[in-house]
């Protein structure tokens, strides 16, 4: 029997199958589109979420039809959340994670509650990104919507009710609201009754990989499945991806490089004191039992498509996904001189400054697109090593790096950021690192494991480890430092 892992994100669902020793059998995929219904709102039609879950299902499911699925870990993307009656039917939209509508009343609760209080409790540092800060958008600005709504549920609870299932939220999405209390891993009492919200009206908190129940008839025959077939409260995409990593003890750290480039320490305590608040980390709970992840994290690889989408179209055509391969050729050797700041959409830790934007310093007449390129993937290494620097200081040493996502597909981007690092980059022999860490937690849950380190000594294997250059290292210290100033320096274009 096999095992699959779903990854609900904010743009598409996938689902993979994997056997017992990690090989992937079969996957499905399916997107969907977020609605702007004005000014910073960004939604999703609940039902759409659902379909493409379900599909995405499917289309794994029928790739294996000889192998029976065991289980089903389910993992999701944070911050989402979907308002349901008493049966667990969606009466409203899913407000996204990339939703800022609630702007004002993430400063309401920085000036009620407290910026230091919240992050002492959640891990968090206030945001409207977070599902407390819109309940209470809702309460002022649609009232009827906030008094039908029943339960306010995370997308992978949205789905287990779907499912006919009583909807648990494992304890790293809870950690995602703005409302759990990350040491006594329930509803925090305090920031509740600060919110005008009761307990009862959100999903109920359980550890990752908790059974939540088995799919009946009718609801396997939607999904393509057998009857019986065990679903598993999976948990937040990052520490997911951390479990399919590898990442399950204290002192490991993985890089996902996707659109955001997210390094993920383990630790077996809360990064909860002056040094992370400052540096604006998120300290919340693992997947792993009695562990916490502690995340830092910045703009990466949209830097990188929007470039190649705007100077390199033709080659990414013909090309695809071996354009980076193309343009680090025709790179010139040796550090480029350029500083490029990746802060397309506003920079993330430590400042989360909205105002923030990209930046290319350095441009001269003979710049051609492939310095400019380099010169990126040079920019995101320097990113990289500041956000690296800001957690280890707040978790301990980093000894070395785990490695997913389109980024790790890069060459010239592991030496870069091993050099300015000093840390070896490890790439992995799965590239599904989220779905297999869902999948994984689901194996132990039915027995397929005896531990989740037995799981991940059996499915996780590192395929190669970039060592640091000490000479590359060496040959950017004027860029590297000429980068450091430069944010600070344009401090003052960003407040005209």
């Amino acid at each position: 029997m096999s095992l699959m892992g779903v990854d609900i994100g904010s743009s598409r669902c996938k689902a993979v199958v994997f056997g017992d020793g990690g090989q992937v059998l079969a996957e499905g995929v399916a997107g969907y589109t977020p609605e702007f219904p004005g000014g910073s709102m960004v939604e999703m039609d609940a039902d759409v979420l659902w379909q493409a879950v379900a599909s995405a299902i499917r289309c794994a499911a029928e790739e294996v039809e000889g192998d029976r699925v065991a289980a089903i870990g389910l993992s999701s993307h944070g911050e989402t959340f979907v308002p349901t009656n008493e049966r667990g039917e969606a009466i409203g939209a899913a407000i996204m994670n990339a939703d800022n509508r609630a702007t004002a009343e993430s400063e309401w609760w920085e000036k009620s509650v407290g910026r230091k209080r919240i992050f002492e409790i959640t891990g968090l540092i206030v945001h409207p990104m977070y599902p407390m800060a819109k309940i209470r958008w809702l309460q002022a600005h649609e009232p009827e919507l906030f008094a039908s709504t029943a339960r306010f549920l995370s997308v992978s609870d949205y789905v287990l009710a779907r499912l006919g299932m009583e909807p648990r939220i494992a304890y790293p999405l809870a950690s995602r609201y703005m409302a759990f209390d990350v040491r006594k891993l329930r509803w925090s009492e305090e920031l509740l009754e600060a919110g005008g919200l009761s307990a009862d009206r959100l999903p109920e908190p359980a550890p990752a990989g908790t059974l939540a129940g088995r799919l009946s008839r009718t609801a396997a025959a939607e999904l393509g499945l057998s009857e019986g077939t065990a679903m598993v409260v999976g948990g937040h995409d990052q520490p997911c991806g951390a479990v399919g990593m590898g990442a399950i003890a204290p002192g490991m750290v993985v890089d996902s490089m996707g659109t955001y480039e997210c390094l993920t320490a383990v630790g077996s305590e809360p990064s909860l004191g002056e040094t992370a608040l400052r540096a604006s980390l998120n300290s919340y709970c693992h997947v792993v039992p009695g562990q916490y992840v502690t995340i830092a994290y910045f703009p990466s690889g949209i830097m990188v498509r929007w470039f190649c989408e705007t100077f390199c179209a033709s080659e990414v055509e013909a090309r695809g996904e071996g354009v980076h391969d193309y343009l680090e050729g025709k790179a010139p050797p040796g550090p480029t001189g350029l500083c490029v700041v990746p802060h397309l959409i506003g920079s993330a830790n430590p400042h989360f400054d909205p105002r923030a934007t990209g930046v290319i310093v350095g441009l001269t007449q003979t710049t051609d697109r492939y310095r400019i390129y380099k010169g990126i993937v040079e920019g995101l290494a320097c990113e990289l090593g500041i956000i690296a620097e800001m957690l280890s200081e707040a978790v301990g040493e980093i000894e070395e790096i785990r490695c997913t996502g389109g980024g790790a597909r890069s060459r010239l981007g592991l030496r870069l950021r091993a050099a300015r690092t000093g840390k070896g980059m490890q790439t992995l022999e799965s590239p599904e690192a989220v779905c297999l860490g869902a999948a994984l937690l689901a194996g132990v849950s039915v027995g397929t494991y005896g531990s989740l380190g037995e799981a991940v000594g059996s499915a996780v294997k590192v395929r190669e480890t970039t060592a640091p250059d000490r000479e590359m290292a060496a040959a950017y210290e004027r860029q590297v430092a000429q980068y450091r100033s430069l944010y600070p320096a344009l401090a003052a274009v960003r407040e005209a």
